[in-house]
């Protein structure tokens, strides 16, 4: 079995043998008989299909017994874990997980044998004697099988158990669900994004890219609302991708050549209606909304050539924008030199609007790059916020924060460049702040990170003791996607880094929303909702 064991009985069984004195002998398991239920079994509003099930729902002296295997214990909110000193112990915990069916080729017989594993097992808390329970826990195709009593289904884990003549045996459980979006199957083939009570996905038919929204309530309503030809650049495009700016949510792609082509900005209104930036006039480029127009950052070759920043007012024709800052200076991204070359970063994570200013990284010449400098869009005055060369920044909170290139660590200051703090206890390779706590990532290995929150008084704590593949601030909440073969897929954190859930299915990609989490699953790239 993978990380993801099925079951515990197993383990648990051999290690109590193990535990065993020398010269005492434990108690044998016992054989007893077990049946398919003859009735209906829903869990969490998910039907148990039982015929054709590997882990099906038994029942023994007429209590229904369900399987703990990985994503059926995760899916009723508990965890179960077995260890040489404590042996088996199941509890509740902030965990969750979608509906695995675990189905087999194979039909179930309707009645077989189990055994009852004679051991102590440790439940919220308390222990019990297995082998002197009336209900006791069994073991059936080396899972663990509990059983629904109401003392420990209701009692100990505060479930909805039901019972209907018609319906049969429901269990609901309190813990928050993951939801299965209704979008046609090829929607998480490319980017998908929640926002306003609508999703908006992509499906691409020959050449053609179609961008949809459908309502929350009603997915299958999908309507059009752009489409754009790839077919002419021979398939050389980025995918579609979503991101919401300033409430506002725009989708951007990349058509052509890393060299030749351009990018594209689309603004979606709260109609639907779609709206392009520009035609690809700017190549590659990032921008911000300021009070005066649309600041436009070119990037790529385009800032080699200088002339980089633009200001495109209100109306204004987008082939004739005013220039801003000094002509002769590299604004917006982060230059490397490397002998003569210079190469420019296309990726402007380090522009800032704060009223009338607009911060960003600027490079006059080689012996004086990569400053933060200040640019008033009134009066195009530069002040130089910043004299060390940065990697990135960001305003937050009325401060700039930012790592610099000499040491890859983290600094603030107020915004005008003054009270200089360094942060960091590590090279940083991501930062954000949540409820006035700032946090960062330090890279462990290729594609593992450790998520540490600054201590201006003390060691910056680890916030999470498993390293992470990515992390991101989304809805008030961490969200730190993991790696295939570790044990939870994500888990959502609060400003403090304390747990607010673990979920268990394998998460591709965390996707842009507005409200909760919106997930592509790496098992099939089906996508789920987390309120």
């Amino acid at each position: 079995m993978s990380k993801k064991w099925a079951g515990y009985t197993v383990v648990f069984s051999l290690g109590m043998s193990l535990l065993a004195p020398v010269g005492h002998s434990r108690a044998a398991d016992v054989s007893v008989r077990v049946t398919l239920p003859d009735f209906a079994v829903n869990l969490n509003g998910h039907t148990v299909e039982n015929q054709y099930r590997k882990y099906p729902i038994l029942v023994y002296h007429d209590i229904t017994y369900f399987p703990m295997t990985w994503y059926d214990t995760r899916l009723l909110g508990l965890e179960a874990n077995w260890s040489p000193s404590e042996g088996l112990n199941i509890k509740q915990n902030r965990v969750t997980s979608s509906y695995m069916p675990y189905k087999s080729e194979r039909r179930n017989a309707a009645a077989y044998v189990a055994e009852v594993p004679a051991s102590v097992v440790t439940i919220n808390g308390k222990k019990i004697d297995n082998s002197k329970e009336e209900y006791p826990l069994l073991s059936f195709r080396d899972v663990t099988y509990f059983p629904l009593t109401w003392g420990f289904a209701h009692n100990e884990f505060g479930w909805d158990y039901q019972w209907d003549d018609t319906k049969g045996l429901s269990i609901t459980s309190h813990n928050p669900q993951v939801q299965t979006v209704g979008l046609p199957a090829y929607a998480g083939e490319n980017d998908v994004a929640l926002f306003k009570g609508y999703y908006y996905f992509v499906e691409t038919t020959g050449t053609t890219n179609h961008v949809y929204w459908v309502p929350v309530q009603q997915p299958s309503l999908k309507q059009e609302i752009f489409s754009y030809d790839i077919g002419s650049f021979d398939l050389q495009h980025t995918p579609l991708s979503f991101q919401i700016r300033d409430n506002t949510l725009w989708f951007t792609y990349h058509l052509g050549g890393g060299f030749m082509g351009h990018d594209e900005f689309v603004k979606i209104g709260v109609d639907g209606k779609a709206e392009p930036l520009n035609s690809g006039y700017f190549g590659y480029m990032d921008f911000r909304d300021t009070l005066y127009g649309t600041l436009i950052v070119k990037l790529g070759l385009a800032a080699l050539a200088r002339d980089n920043l633009l200001l495109l007012p209100p109306g204004q024709d987008v082939t004739k924008p005013k220039s801003v800052g000094d002509p002769g200076v590299i604004y917006g991204a982060h230059v490397i030199n490397n002998g003569d070359v210079e190469n420019v970063g296309v990726n402007a994570l380090s522009t800032a609007v704060i009223g009338d200013d607009v911060y960003l990284l600027s490079t006059h010449n080689k012996s004086d790059a990569n400053k933060i400098y200040k640019i008033n869009l009134k009066t195009n005055k530069s002040d130089k916020i910043v004299n060390s060369n940065v990697s990135w920044f960001r305003v937050i909170d009325n401060k700039v924060y930012y790592v610099k290139d000499e040491d890859n660590t983290l600094y603030s200051s107020i915004l005008d460049g003054t009270g200089e703090m360094k942060l960091s206890d590590h090279a940083v390779s991501w930062f954000d702040s949540i409820d006035g706590n700032v946090l960062y990532t330090t890279k462990k290995d290729t594609n593992r990170f450790e998520l540490y929150q600054v201590d201006p008084n003390d060691d910056d704590p680890l916030v999470w003791t498993t390293p992470i593949s990515s992390v991101q601030v989304l809805n008030d909440r961490l969200v730190c996607r993991f790696g295939e073969n570790d044990d939870y897929g994500v888990v959502l954190l609060d400003g403090s880094g304390h747990l607010l859930l673990k979920v268990a299915d394998p998460i591709a990609r965390v996707l842009t929303s507005d409200e909760g989490i919106l997930l592509k699953s790496a098992r099939d790239s089906s996508v789920t909702f987390i309120r």
